[in-house]
């Protein structure tokens, strides 16, 4: 079985403590880790040394990030088509543009809308994780993912933060 951590819209610029509290709660039994963009600064992602680590940017990403990161990515885990991408404009219709952007994926991971999503559309999982901030947008808490693929196939759990 493959453990999959999934987060997005982090919006920091270096590991600050509750980020790190959070990661290594959240994600310590991941083997790898999708972040769906808007990490703003690519240094957040050295907290997942030694995982295996597949990321993108967002609209609101630094120049570094931009320049090391793609927009959108195709992962082949197990042999399922996981497409990964953060995603932009209008949060009615993201889901249709993600579908546009990756037709055959079996899973489509995405970030931009702060709103935490977990369904299928056909055959394909559709996951968000939210926003990984301590308060998600509106007061709501942080959250993230979990996608397990197993003998079963696909499936993933969303979760908000722990609260101390």
């Amino acid at each position: 079985m493959t453990r999959i951590g999934i987060l997005s819209d982090t919006h920091i610029t270096t590991l600050q403590p509750w980020y790190i509290q959070q990661v290594e709660a959240a994600f310590k039994d991941c083997s790898v880790i999708f972040h769906a963009g808007d990490l703003t600064d690519i240094s957040i992602l050295d907290i997942f040394q030694g995982k295996e680590i597949h990321a993108v940017h967002g609209n609101m990403c630094e120049i570094s990030s931009r320049q090391n990161l793609p927009a959108t990515k195709m992962i082949d885990i197990e042999g399922y088509s996981i497409g990964l991408c953060h995603g932009a404009g209008a949060r009615h219709n993201i889901e249709e543009r993600m579908w546009d952007l990756f037709p055959t994926a079996d899973c489509i991971v995405y970030g931009h809308t702060h709103m935490a999503v977990n369904h299928r559309f056909a055959k394909t999982l559709f996951i968000n994780p939210g926003s990984f901030q301590p308060t998600g947008r509106y007061g709501a808490a942080g959250s993230y993912a979990i996608l397990n693929i197993d003998e079963n196939g696909l499936h993933a759990d969303l979760y908000e933060f722990q609260q101390k």
